[in-house]
């Protein structure tokens, strides 16, 4: 018989991407449990890129500073053709962005999210596989099973699969795996170099044949430590695997790993300049694949990260899509289990997710081949892309009636993070990230420059979500500095002035303007204060679907 313990939600997979959902979920007080077959965090630097946007929603979560305390920075990338510096990639962005690239070996990111998550309550049930498990319109019924051999058969809500390309979970679905694989193969080691390398900088170094074909390849990124990188490069044949085993290419391979001499040998061939590594963390041979799944989930169940999507490395891209896709499907699962919203939310999930998935596919496979600098785009395009600062759901089925300038955010658009908000009380300027922190609800952000226009929008907003029911956005108000005045908004609603108008020039609105900013970061509605209670008994109805909705999906 099932588990009687309460279990709104069943993770599989305690990497990245499972901790982040974890984490999303306790602190929204949905009941999770966490499971993951390995008995110990792997001590591997997989994935180091930690981009902007992640850490935003670190920030949101109350994390980011322990990240910060942890990483480094990465500045760009410096690239050699045959022992010839030819290009030099500064990871610059705009000075309201609030955060820079990141470097961060994998075994802290989930060191770091894995004590979060225990501060919230759920401890990672190690040594615990996923066997099974069958769902009907009710829940799931999942069976574990524990080092000890012994079997579990819990009953849950929902079940998501967050455990990498060989996942459990995808192919108890029965989803579409669908791509190819590179046919080279690759070594990774975690070493120091004695160089006197520029700090914060990343080495593409290649030899071009004849051909113009790339023949070997150097790639170093900085990791936390003095002179410690992570490099990877192709594999030499005595350490080829040819190994596929379940027919997806890609990741980490068994048999023989790298040793020292297998990683000088390529450093002295490649390396801009003299250098001697040592002190070797861990090495292993991976392959890498390019396959998105035909869609996110069915019924019930769940798939996210490397479970659903996997590309090269290039980038920094996949584990950071992957905690965004745990965000997405988080606040949604949350709405729906505390009863205020209905389960056809769900469907949303894949809609905005399964495109972003292919795009990123895509786009890491033209840089592994081409390089980022053959990108066509302009600079900042690029590098605001590479942050994924321009992830927009704006065709999902949450995003309708857009408004305003056509340069401005949109419904579906990241909400843009702004400085210089102040309030009577505060000696200093307060960014927008810094009145979001710790909400895990909508916030409502009300633009006027007359504080009788936000008091009456303010209302609204209440009677609305009175109305509607479900989930009741915590309203804020942004109060345009007109003259110094100092006039108050009514009730109890907190209130910022945009001293510097650092709001209105990212936000441009259009008139007093109300800007609804979803649990993700991204926006939910944007509209006329003087349209308030139409704006937001769409959207919010658009949430509260009754309980006799179709199943998602």
């Amino acid at each position: 018989m099932p588990t009687d313990a309460p279990t709104d939600v069943l993770i599989v997979g305690a990497g990245p991407v499972g901790l982040s959902a974890a984490a999303e979920l306790r602190r929204r007080g949905v009941r999770c449990r966490l499971v993951d077959r390995l008995p110990a965090r792997l001590p591997y630097a997989k994935a180091v890129g930690v981009q902007p946007r992640t850490l935003e929603i670190w920030d949101r979560m109350g994390l980011a500073r322990a990240v910060l305390e942890a990483a480094v920075p990465m500045r760009g990338q410096l690239i050699y053709v045959n022992g010839q510096e030819r290009g030099r990639i500064e990871l610059e962005l705009p000075p309201e962005v609030p955060y820079g690239f990141a470097a961060l070996p994998q075994y802290e990111t989930e060191r770091l999210l894995e004590e979060y998550v225990a501060g919230l309550g759920t401890v990672i049930e190690r040594s615990t596989e996923l066997v099974s498990f069958a769902q009907d319109a009710d829940g799931v019924t999942a069976r574990l099973r524990a080092a000890s051999g012994a079997e579990e058969e819990l009953r849950v809500r929902y079940l998501i699969g967050c455990d990498g390309a060989h996942s459990t979970v995808r192919k108890g679905l029965g989803l579409g795996f669908e791509g190819g694989a590179f046919p080279e193969e690759y070594m990774l080691g975690d070493v120091e170099a004695d160089w006197d390398m520029p700090y914060g900088y990343g080495i593409r170094s290649m030899h071009v044949g004849q051909d113009g074909s790339t023949d070997d390849l150097l790639v170093c990124i900085p990791l936390p430590g003095t002179g410690r990188y992570r490099m990877s490069m192709t594999v030499p044949p005595e350490l080829s695997t040819h190994s596929e085993g379940d027919g997806v290419a890609h990741g980490l391979e068994g048999g023989r790993a790298p040793d020292l001499s297998h990683i000088q040998a390529v450093v002295d061939r490649l390396a801009p300049v003299p250098a001697r590594v040592s002190e070797l963390r861990w090495s292993s041979v991976f392959r890498i694949s390019h396959r998105i799944v035909d869609r996110y989930g069915e019924g019930r169940v769940f798939v996210a990260g490397d479970a659903a999507h996997i590309h090269p490395p290039t980038g920094a891209q996949g584990m950071n899509t992957g905690i965004q896709d745990a965000c997405n499907l988080a606040w949604k699962l949350a709405l729906i289990l505390r009863g205020e919203a209905g389960p056809a939310l769900l469907s949303s999930y894949d809609a905005e997710r399964r495109p972003v998935g292919e795009e990123v596919v895509g786009r890491t496979v033209r840089h592994a081949r081409q390089g980022m600098e053959a990108d066509p785009d302009d600079p900042t395009t690029l590098m605001m892309r590479e942050a994924q600062l321009l992830v927009s759901y704006r065709d999902g089925p949450l995003a309708d009636h857009p408004y305003g300038p056509d340069d401005a955010p949109q419904p579906g658009d990241r909400a843009p993070d702004c400085a210089g908000l102040t309030t009577p009380l505060a000696a200093y300027p307060l960014r927008l990230l810094d009145v979001l922190r710790g909400r895990t609800g909508h916030v409502l952000l009300l633009y006027a420059d007359k504080a009788a226009e936000l008091a009456r929008a303010a209302e609204a907003v209440a009677v609305v979500a009175e109305a509607v029911g479900g989930d009741r956005p915590t309203t804020v108000a942004v109060l345009a500095r007109v003259g110094g005045d100092d006039v108050r908004v009514q009730g109890e609603v907190p209130e910022y002035r945009d001293a510097g108008g650092e709001f209105a020039r990212l936000y441009h609105p259009d008139g007093p303007t109300g800007f609804l900013v979803r649990p993700d970061g991204q926006l939910g509605a944007r509209f006329p204060l003087a349209g308030t209670a139409a704006a937001l008994t769409g959207y919010l109805a658009a949430l509260s679907v009754p309980e006799t909705a179709p199943a998602p999906l």
